[in-house]
């Protein structure tokens, strides 16, 4: 006598309209999310920052993959790297901040950093969908979240405060734009959601 097959937990894969990401994708995205950040910040850490670079690109290739509209998700991707690109100029131009690995000149942002907003950009159609609508709870919640994921990444060594105080402050600031505004373009690029007539990508 066999044992009972078993059945292991899938995301759905394009498979039908609905209003939003489903429960599994959600929980999905987010696992995938922290894992590659993780692999981000640990690979810039100890001196491999392609490689974490490469488990975000490999995070968003998976998300690009499981979406009902891939195309509208990309080019989320790719406008959240612009914004992140730009914000950690800012960041590296003030000087209150420095990192161990990944830029490729000195007054240019770590292409890991860069990565990271990238992957960022995969969550707010499914886990911070909620944010939608709400610019101003966007920003205090960016002014808040912001430097304190900057913090945690700081702890595990991927970049070191120069300036602590004014870091911070710069964070918090960049973040309360930030946020509100990649926001704005997810609604307007959101390719997790089944169009409502035309079922196609």
């Amino acid at each position: 006598m066999g044992l009972p097959a078993m059945r292991l937990p899938t995301v759905p894969l394009r498979t039908g309209p609905g209003p939003g990401p489903t429960r599994s994708l959600q929980i999905a995205n987010l696992a995938v999310s922290q894992l590659a950040w993780f692999a981000v910040v640990l690979g810039a850490a100890h001196g491999r920052p392609l490689a974490g670079a490469l488990c975000a690109l490999a995070a968003i290739g998976w998300h690009l993959w499981v979406v009902p509209r891939p195309g509208r998700e990309l080019q989320l991707v790719l406008l959240a790297s612009l914004v992140g690109g730009a914000a950690e100029t800012v960041v590296v131009a003030l000087g209150h901040v420095g990192y161990p690995s990944g830029q490729p000149l000195a007054h240019w942002p770590p292409y890991w950093m860069v990565a990271l907003w990238g992957l960022f950009a995969i969550a707010l159609n499914v886990n911070l969908r909620w944010l939608r609508g709400r610019p101003w709870l966007a920003a205090c919640l960016g002014a808040v979240a912001g430097p304190a994921a900057f913090s945690a990444g700081v702890r595990l060594g991927g970049a070191h405060f120069v300036h602590p105080g004014p870091a911070l402050a710069t964070l918090a600031c960049l973040w309360a734009l930030a946020l509100p505004l990649l926001g704005w373009l997810a609604v307007r690029f959101d390719g997790v959601t089944w169009p409502e007539v035309d079922r196609g990508r």
